[in-house]
């Protein structure tokens, strides 16, 4: 809730400074390149791997075998990480033209200045993706508050340094939104280090050691590339989505942008908090082969996250504007841009219960070493999404990407659903 407050103001911050346009376009086209790879690399497929190896070493294993896992991974993915931000910032450009449709281009300096804040934030994906994996450590361990207040950290360090920098960049000839993209970079670095003095407290010690050979690190990269493949499908959603907004009307994106973090507010709240205190607790159970309390623990979770998240999704529908109008419409945010992201917002607000609901299911299938059916729901959804955009984009404009989206998403809820009441030889909602 912390978390999800603070993105809000600092969604805020960016209204009341930038509006939507020019600036507000660039920074969400070059925050998305890192933050792709963050879902690859950090709190996606690397997550879910990671906890269910490190709850079986946990559990099975020991503390030194434990131990070495995880100085293993931690030096792993640093040096993978540190070689992929270099790569990505030297070809930023090419990366920008890429995500983009030619009508972006034809804004004089857009592309440059998109270039420029994908450079500057490119490292968070170092930051992020450490972070994620100090997260699961702690979550295993039982410790869920501050690695649930560390996006609040990063939050605070956007807001502070971002909107601090903002006005001072300017006096050195760079445009504000310059000083944005730096606080991103510092709220990165404040999300991983706000968990390390926890994590210390829970009796880790790092032991740095690097062996490709290691059989936990061979196993998490097994489990993870079928998972990427899959975010990889579903980032593909977001490459398309980004370049038909760009084709619209200047500010579809920054529309699409605002609408999408609101929509994130109860999905935070709700559907991510009770996907990552189930995890560790599916795992462990896993890791014992308790098929049955794991089926509990799932059902229990899924119903919790239908109880919240469909109440949440008609109110969203039916206070869309006024909504969006108390929380953005002061500074360059106008009553126009109000109106255009509570379009938005009320076509992604459809897909709520189903986003929630993969947040949880996904997680189940990485416990069983079954991570193709992700991969097929997640490509399954990529299809849904480009022909509902081309049936509907020239109608309803920037509201179809809303709604591709959410229409993708109930498919892969539905497949995965049939898929995993099978696999789990049946589960109650009741």
């Amino acid at each position: 809730m912390c978390s999800r407050v603070l993105g809000l103001i600092r969604e805020q911050a960016f209204a009341v400074l930038f509006g939507a346009g020019f600036a507000y376009d660039s920074f969400v086209v070059a925050f998305r390149i890192p933050n792709l790879l963050r879902d690859l690399f950090g709190e996606g497929a690397l997550s879910a791997a990671f906890v269910t190896v490190f709850s079986d070493y946990d559990t099975n294993k020991g503390k030194e075998a434990t131990l070495q896992l995880v100085g293993n991974i931690l030096v792993f993915l640093t040096i993978l990480l540190s070689a992929i931000t270099l790569v990505g910032m030297i070809f930023a450009k090419p990366l920008v033209v890429l995500l983009v449709e030619t009508g972006f281009e034809q804004i004089p300096g857009k592309v440059d200045l998109t270039r420029k804040l994908t450079v500057i934030m490119f490292p968070f994906l170092v930051f992020i993706s450490l972070s994620s994996v100090v997260m699961g450590i702690l979550n295993t361990r039982g410790r869920f508050f501050i690695p649930s207040m560390a996006s609040s950290f990063f939050n605070l360090g956007s807001i502070i340094g971002g909107v601090s920098l903002s006005l001072i960049v300017p006096k050195f000839g760079q445009p504000a939104i310059v000083g944005m993209a730096i606080g991103t970079l510092i709220g990165g670095l404040l999300q991983f280090s706000g968990q390390l003095p926890t994590l210390y407290k829970t009796g880790f010690s790092f032991q740095p050691n690097f062996n490709l050979k290691d059989p936990g690190l061979q196993r998490i990269l097994k489990l993870m590339v079928p998972a990427i493949f899959g975010l990889a499908a579903m980032q593909i959603n977001i490459f398309v989505n980004n370049f038909f907004a760009s084709s619209l009307e200047q500010g579809s994106l920054s529309w699409l942008n605002y609408a999408f973090r609101l929509f994130q507010f109860p999905l935070g709240v709700f559907g991510v908090a009770v996907s990552i205190a189930t995890l560790p607790v599916i795992a462990k159970y896993a890791a014992k082969n308790n098929l049955l309390k794991m089926k509990e623990t799932f059902t229990s979770s899924l119903t919790i996250a239908f109880c919240l998240t469909i109440p949440s999704t008609i109110g969203l529908i039916i206070l869309a504007e006024p909504i969006v109008r108390v929380i953005f419409q002061y500074g360059k945010f106008d009553a126009y841009a109000t109106v255009k992201t509570a379009e938005a917002l009320t076509f992604y607000a459809i897909g709520l219960f189903a986003y929630s609901s993969v947040k949880i299911m996904v997680p189940v299938f990485y416990t069983l070493d079954n991570t193709r059916y992700p991969v097929m729901g997640s490509f399954l959804a990529v299809i849904a999404n480009i022909v509902i955009i081309l049936l509907t984009i020239e109608h309803m404009g920037h509201m179809a990407l809303a709604f591709s989206i959410s229409c993708a998403m109930i498919i892969n809820f539905l497949f995965l659903s049939v898929v995993l009441y099978k696999k789990l030889e049946g589960y109650s909602l009741s």
